[in-house]
């Protein structure tokens, strides 16, 4: 039997909440583990973490794999954390 997909990229595939801290106010919020940002709804003000190292990095087929979409979502991201 074949797999569907590239196994690593089921978690940008199929996200799953994550809590994280706010900087500013240390309000637990939720986010997704295919999500880079997200509103502190504590304060209002703009949470971000570093993306993960993945595939969708290097591999030719990660823009099919996973979606025009939330590879470019990705890829941003990656583009703000090497700066």
């Amino acid at each position: 039997m074949l797999k569907e997909g590239c196994p690593g990229s089921t978690e940008i595939r199929s996200p799953y909440p994550q809590d994280i801290t706010c900087f500013w106010c240390s309000a637990n919020n939720e986010i997704w583990s295919d999500e880079t940002e997200t509103q502190c709804k504590g304060c209002g003000k703009k949470i971000t973490r570093d993306p993960a190292p993945s595939c969708l990095e290097w591999c030719p087929a990660a823009k099919e794999c996973v979606g025009a979409e939330k590879y470019e979502r990705f890829m941003q991201a990656c583009n703000r954390r090497d700066k």
